[in-house]
């Protein structure tokens, strides 16, 4: 017992760091602001898709193998490993990995010293990731025993600090309860948590088999104590943040991207001394899920080449790519994500969700593909209406469907898609129990 307690509190720290990246530091406060003396329904929504949700992810690839190529025996081998590549890309190279390099830039370097060349930054930046990540059997135990006890340790003096002695009170904002909630639900989508689980999955499942914990209940019981411990680490500093962003004192009509307010909150909870706090905050929190990425990409690669590219040749690539691209700003960043992760995350959450709603019974294949195919078509529209391509027809019809107006009008006809199909073809075709991981 006491094995699996300090084994699941390691990998739940290296989950919690690798989820908590770029976007999960400078989103929280600025939902604070926005929401006000609504801070808790906040809190609520950003909890429902920036924590809940990637721990469903977890979830689901322990439930059925030991990473998320392991779905193709639930649903297709090759269907999966083409999501598989969207998601890695997505987290990987072309979007997230360069997206914590820019961050750490913007809040962890310029304050600090403003002369600072960023194609310089970007090249020691990686290296360091490079170096970190080289060997991937040490990955998890340097960021759950080292880089993740010194992330929490700054952020949570920010935290304390700040809800102990805050700025300012709440006041009441525009949004009000009901939009507080909705507003932090999307944000949640920032994050990128929800693709990134399936992949941390594998790590830390892994992980837990080089510990001793082989069979599927041990590694089951062990991922869902890290989960729960990343979960109730990610609401602490989560909570924390939003609830500054509530009583910083600054009204929303100032003009304060999401870095400068974060900024702002550091200095005026702790003083001139907050902003090198703050600085040593995001380099650990963009430092840890850049190694974490890495680390996936190159065992991805390794596995879908069949070793035919290396583990370490991987990592050297990502990291060359990612540092190309890091040296754009992190707002330019995640304006040319916005139509990639938009077409991704609906694909993604539909295979999550129907696994773990109907996985145990259903056994069909069919369901499953009719299902992601049409939360595909649903995810498409929408990449067409953003390049304006028939975007009148194509916007009338997405804004007619249910949960629109919350960017989720894939749900329904995804499930009710899987429903109908389940009654044509019934729930036994072709894949027995036995092929599950129980």
């Amino acid at each position: 017992m006491k094995k699996y307690f300090s084994v699941a509190l390691t990998l739940g720290f290296a989950l919690f760091a690798m989820f908590f990246g770029a976007g999960n530091l400078i989103l929280p406060p600025f939902i604070g602001l926005q929401s006000g003396e609504s801070w808790p329904l906040a809190i609520a929504g950003f909890f429902t898709t920036g924590i809940i949700a990637p721990f469903l992810g977890v979830l689901t690839i322990v439930l059925y193998g030991n990473n998320f190529t392991d779905l193709g025996r639930r649903i297709h081998p090759g269907v999966v490993k083409v999501l598989g590549l969207l998601i890695m890309l997505c987290i990987g190279p072309l979007v997230a990995i360069p997206r914590t390099g820019a961050t750490t830039y913007e809040v962890g370097i310029l304050p600090l010293i403003p002369s600072f060349n960023k194609v310089v930054f970007a090249l020691i930046f990686f290296l360091i990731v490079y170096l970190l990540s080289a060997s991937k059997s040490k990955i998890v135990d340097l960021i759950g025993n080292v880089l993740t006890p010194l992330l929490i340790l700054s952020l949570g003096l920010l935290v304390v600090v700040g809800i102990f002695a805050p700025t300012a009170p709440s006041i009441a904002t525009n949004l009000g309860q009901t939009k507080a909630f909705v507003a932090a639900f999307h944000e949640g989508y920032q994050t990128l948590d929800v693709l990134a689980s399936v992949v941390f999955a594998g790590i830390i499942i892994s992980a837990a088999t080089q510990k001793g914990f082989t069979t599927p209940l041990q590694k089951f019981r062990v991922t869902l104590g890290a989960g729960l411990i990343s979960m109730a680490a990610l609401l602490f500093i989560y909570g924390g943040l939003i609830y500054l962003g509530a009583h910083a004192g600054i009204s929303t009509s100032e003009d304060l991207s999401r870095t400068e307010l974060l900024l702002r909150i550091s200095h005026d909870v702790l003083g001139p001394n907050g902003t090198l706090i703050i600085s040593v905050a995001v380099s650990f929190a963009c430092l840890t899920t850049a190694i974490a990425l890495c680390s996936a990409m190159g065992s991805f690669v390794e596995e879908l080449s069949h070793s035919r590219i290396s583990y370490r040749s991987a990592v050297i690539v990502t990291c060359l790519v990612s540092a190309f691209l890091s040296v754009q700003s992190v707002d330019e960043i995640i304006n040319y994500a916005v139509t990639i992760l938009g077409f991704v995350y609906p694909i993604t959450f539909t295979l999550i969700l129907t696994l773990l709603v109907f996985g145990k019974f259903i056994f069909s294949k069919t369901p499953y593909l009719v299902s992601l195919g049409v939360s595909t078509a649903c995810a498409l529209l929408a990449v067409l209406q953003n390049f304006g391509i028939l975007e009148g027809p194509i916007g009338t019809f997405r804004a007619a469907l249910p949960l629109y107006e919350h960017s989720l009008e894939w749900v329904l006809p995804s499930f009710g898609a899987f429903l109908l199909t389940l009654l044509f073809v019934g729930k036994n075709q072709k894949v027995k129990p036995s092929e599950g991981h129980d």
